[in-house]
Order: C-alpha cells, then structure tokens, then sequence
C-alpha cells in the first residue's frame, strides 16, 4: 500500500454518488450532498477539506420523557446537530414534526451552513428537532417537552456555540421557553442563547417578515438581472404560511400580480391578481384557502404549472422533481422553502432556461435578521424597523451579486454559483485556522 496513490476529491464523489444515486429525490441530505460535490469538484477543493465539510461536527439525540396532561408518561426523541462552527456560532431551527429524522436534520444543518456563508454572517450551521405531533399536544405539553429538550442539549448551547431559531411548529413562545430555561440553568437573563423571540424579550423588530422581505429583495434582483420589469410580473406562491404570505403582501405592495396561492387544502388562481390582504383575512377567519370566492380551485400540483414570471415554492420539500419540472412554466423560481427542488431536477430546470434562486439565497432573510437579533441582544442596543429592513437589504443585494458573479465566472447556474461561493468562505476559515490535533 506504500506505493498507493493519495485519492483526490473526485475519486471520493465518484465513490459516494453510485450509493447516493437512487435517494436524490428523496432524501434532503443527498440531494444537498449532490450540489455540495459539484461545487466541491468545480473549486479543486482539498480531498482533507472535502472529508470536513461534508461531514456534521456533532449529533445528538436525547430522550425528552415528559408526564402528559392525562398523567401518562411519554417519552419523546430529539436531535440537535451542529454541522460547521468554523466561522462561528452553530445557528439554525428548531422543528416539531412526526417527520424529523436525524438525516433531515443533518441536510438542514449543513444548508445553515452554507445559507450563513453565502450572505457572509459569522455563523455556522445547525438545526435541531423533536419527533412529535405538536397539534396533538397541549400548551402545556409542548412547553415541557421544550424546557426538557433545551435542559438534555444545554451543553451545545450559548450565543457564543449554538443558537436556536423557530423552525416548523415553533415560535415566539417556544423561544422563550428555551431562553427562559438556558436562563435558569446560567442563573442570569441570557437573551442572546436564541433568536426569533418576542420583542418584548428581546427580540428585533423586522424578524417576522424577515424571510418574505429576503425573496422580495432576491426576485426583484433576479427580474433586473433577465431585464424584466418588477411592475406587472405574475408571481404564484405555493405555501400561504409566514413566508409565503408575506412574500405575497410585499410582491404585492411592490405592484406585481400575485396570480396563485396555496396552503395545504390547495390553492386558488386569478389572471386578473388576488388581494392577499383580503386572503389573509379569509385565512384567519376560515383557517384556509379552501372556499375563498373569486378564484379558480388549483392543486399544490397545478400551481407549480402555472405559466408565470416568478414562482416561489414556499412549503415543502422536494415539490419540484425529475416528475414534473418539465412542466414548470415560470421564468424565474425563488426558493422560499428549504430543498424544494431536488438536485435531478436542477438540469431539467436549466435546460429549459428557467433561472433559479437556490433556498440558500432567496430564503437567507430570516438568518440575516436573525444575526440582527443576535447582534443587538449582545450590545443591549436596539434597531428601528427600518434600519432593520434597509440593512437587511443591502445584504441580500450583495450576495446576489456576488453569487451572481460566481455563477457567470464558472458558467454554472446560481445553486452552485452559490455552493461554491459559501464553500470557498468556509474552506478558507479552515484553511486559516489550521487543523487541532
């Protein structure tokens, strides 16, 4: 073996791919391995530095047993993984879902991490998650399981190694429950452990509409960039949650048309344009879209088909697939949602000329106010609103532009423009800081 020759990082993907191959549509973590190992191959990256960043720093799974409000024991399963600290704090979500695997929450870790990179934040990425069905539980239920989960993972906590964002099924309350607990076990009011919080705890003003505002920022960067007007676009909007309702409020207010939107019941369609804000109102009163008069009934599945100038899957993941990205009809996709396209039906989307935002752009608004958050809690000195949403502005322009930059460099489309742009970021903190042996 002395005579071997050292394996470059082609071999190694090579290697991995053949394994990888019948899960891209699937599986998050593959899929997002997939556009990791082109960037990777395209930059010439280290076979040593391709092994860490591929690879979560730390996984951790605990037992969250908690006493029901029926008196029943139960006990409950949560993950926190923290997949790269070179450039600072782990950051990133926390999801109560039946659906979280621990393969889920290692590709979401990761995309923190390139998510964070690629808008230049000085964090790392992480995600976390508990295994359970949060609508089937009590208030006050879902408050032990969080006060139980934090106390099992506190060891990865701090502003200054790990912090906590709401996720899927979590929010304000639920950050304020694991500040108060980190809080109790430091003995001192520790604000900056998470982000997401009420303003009145602490949280910053913008941080809602933070994820929305983002896509609005990126879209309008992406029909400058095809020379289309702002004014006028069609846009449909798949996900009438935070994200996609607020996306479709400011689109809106900015003068596009917003032609379709959808929820889980599905969706409703108007040539002539929706009034979100009367959409908003009917989904507060009714719970969802189904029944709202004035429009045409569309599936989830139609939507995506609609022809359009933007469409923004806001929901789920992996929506957009080898099955059907052949029949995407819009010019331009921003990403609203984690992974809503998978990496086989990238070359069918490029093929067909539609120009994407990746998720690790379009949607990196909520990370950005969330380092705002983080930043004003540990200088105990707090924004306005609109310094809140000009910064977040010129931040987002900037990463488009460079990862617009990157993608004309290396003549490959804006997801890997984007990889590569955030890999290089992070193999040069590693390059830098040198390996702990």
């Amino acid at each position: 073996m002395a005579n071997a020759k050292p394996r470059n990082v082609q071999t190694l993907i090579k290697q991995d791919r053949d394994l990888r191959f019948r899960s891209l549509e699937t599986d998050p973590f593959e899929s997002m391995m997939q556009r990791f190992d082109d960037a990777a191959r395209r930059l010439n990256l280290e076979p040593g530095l391709y092994k860490v960043l591929r690879a979560p720093e730390k996984q951790l799974i605990v037992s969250i047993p908690i006493m029901r409000d029926s008196g029943e024991i139960e006990v409950f399963t949560g993950i926190r993984v923290q997949h790269n600290t070179s450039r600072g704090p782990g950051k990133g979500g926390l999801r109560f879902d039946l659906g979280v695997t621990l393969e889920e929450v290692n590709a979401l870790a990761a995309w923190m991490t390139w998510k964070c990179a690629v808008v230049n934040l000085p964090f790392g990425g992480a995600k976390g998650g508990v295994i359970c069905d949060p609508h089937a539980l009590s208030a006050a239920e879902l408050e032990k399981i969080t006060r139980r989960y934090t106390s099992a993972i506190i060891d990865m906590l701090g502003p200054d190694s790990d912090v906590p964002a709401p996720d899927v099924n979590t929010n304000e309350r639920v950050m304020a429950w694991i500040m108060d607990t980190y809080s109790m076990h430091k003995r001192h009011t520790v604000t900056a452990v998470v982000t997401g919080k009420p303003v009145e705890m602490g949280g910053s003003l913008g941080r809602r509409e933070a994820t929305g505002r983002g896509c609005l920022v990126t879209t309008k960067c992406a029909l400058r960039h095809r020379k289309m007007k702002v004014k006028g676009a069609t846009v449909a909007i798949q996900g009438f949650g935070n994200v996609g309702s607020t996306t479709a409020r400011l689109m809106q207010q900015e003068g596009m048309k917003v032609i379709a939107v959808s929820d889980k019941s599905g969706g409703i369609h108007s040539q002539k344009g929706l009034d979100i804000e009367h959409c908003v109102e009917w989904v507060k009163e009714h719970r969802f879209l189904e029944g709202y008069p004035g429009a045409v009934q569309v599936t989830n599945e139609e939507l995506l088909t609609l022809p359009c100038d933007v469409l923004v899957p806001a929901a789920l993941e992996n929506v957009i697939t080898s099955k059907n990205a052949d029949l995407v009809r819009a010019k331009i996709i921003c990403e609203g949602a984690n992974g809503p396209t998978t990496a086989r039906a990238d070359a069918i989307l490029d093929r067909n000329g539609i120009y994407v935002i990746p998720d690790i752009l379009a949607n990196a608004g909520g990370v950005t106010v969330s380092y705002f958050e983080w930043v004003q809690d540990r200088g105990g000195y707090f924004w306005d609103e609109h310094t809140v949403n000009e910064r977040l502005r010129i931040i987002m322009e900037k990463a488009f532009e460079e990862v617009a930059a990157m993608s004309e460099k290396h003549d490959v489309s804006m997801r890997i423009g984007a990889y590569m742009l955030a890999i290089e970021r992070v193999a040069a903190v590693h390059r830098l800081r040198g390996m702990y042996a």
